[in-house]
């Protein structure tokens, strides 16, 4: 992140709370600028839940609140390294929202992450709150829904195995993150169904800024 002042770049933004609002602090020379700093969505759960397809139909139902944006559209090249659980790829789409939130809009962000994944980073700061809502699925539906996708997806037994795993531990361990996960089961819905109800999610913890 660059200074607007000296120029200078850090890896760890510093953010001041308090009072009529946000500022955004260089820890080289001292300046200081108005920060808007805006809850963060995270629609996550495991793949084959409804993610991607409920994301395209938020871009109609939240157009005139928050930007709705798909994580798996940075899913390439370095950003893929293993390193620290996907460091450099969690660390790119907090700086990313963060820098689309300026424009007075929160982002919605669709893709598979969980709290722990996002907790441990600097940018975490520039945000008000990451609000999760995972969706999950009954585990023989999720698993059809899986097996269904096309070949070059390479969804084989093994792979299928641990997102059923990934699929029990959200369920499991949803209400003891921190912060903890909201719920919510696709597996009798509609997209649109599911779509709705994310919306009326958002919107309700919009409500409360």
């Amino acid at each position: 992140m660059i200074c607007a002042s000296c120029g200078g770049w850090t890896d760890e933004p510093h953010v001041l709370t308090g009072g009529a609002g946000a500022v955004l602090v260089c820890v080289s020379c001292g300046h200081r600028e108005p920060y808007r700093r805006l809850p963060l969505f995270a629609l996550t759960g495991p793949s084959g839940t409804g993610k991607t397809t409920v994301g395209r139909l938020l871009t109609g139902l939240l157009g005139d609140v928050a930007v709705v944006l798909e994580q798996d559209l940075l899913w390439v090249g370095a950003l893929r390294d293993p390193t620290g659980d996907s460091a450099a790829f969690r660390r790119m789409w907090l700086r990313l929202a963060a820098s689309v939130q300026q424009s007075g809009r929160p982002v919605v962000l669709c893709g598979t992450v969980a709290p722990p994944q996002f907790a441990p980073w600097p940018e975490r700061a520039l945000f008000a709150g990451i609000h999760y809502l995972a969706l999950t699925c009954a585990p023989d539906v999720l698993a059809e829904r899986l097996r269904s996708r096309p070949a070059w997806r390479s969804w084989d037994e093994e792979r299928i195995a641990e997102m059923l795993g990934f699929n029990d531990w959200v369920r499991a361990e949803a209400a003891h993150t921190k912060p903890p996960m909201t719920l919510l089961d696709t597996t009798g819905a509609t997209p649109a169904d599911t779509a709705a109800r994310v919306a009326i999610w958002v919107r309700g913890l919009l409500d409360r800024v």
